[in-house]
């Protein structure tokens, strides 16, 4: 006795292509998840690999050695909190009131109703 259509009704409705369908595209977006995990693993590395071998290049092989090492979360949290109290010393605080002054308007019929509504008998 099959038990499945009578626990999920919908069971039936979901054929072999719809699977296919479905696993092909969780697979695709799973592998891409993977190679951007990759790409951003190894961009560090790639891109004091090419520092160090552009300063040995140039002649600075003190520099050369200092280029991999990388900077810690303490560092990383210090330069973060001096930018934003630095980004949000910039703005001046202005006080809140505002004043409205009520402006003089010329008349001007292309704005009067009157003319807008088209009283038409028809005859």
């Amino acid at each position: 006795m099959n038990r499945i259509p009578a626990i999920f009704p919908a069971a039936g409705a979901i054929q072999a292509d719809n699977l296919i369908l479905a696993a092909t595209g969780y697979t695709v977006v799973f592998f891409a998840l993977l190679l951007l995990y990759f790409a951003f693993r190894l961009l560090p590395h790639l891109l004091a690999f090419n520092l160090k071998r552009k300063l040995i290049k140039t002649g600075e092989p003190e520099k050369a050695r200092q280029a991999g090492t990388s900077v810690t979360g303490e560092v990383n949290a210090a330069i973060a909190m001096a930018v934003y109290l630095y980004l949000h010393e910039l703005h001046d605080h202005e006080n809140a009131v505002l004043t409205i002054k009520k402006a003089a308007r010329i008349y001007s019929p292309w704005s009067s109703k009157i003319y807008n509504v088209i009283h038409f008998r028809g005859r």
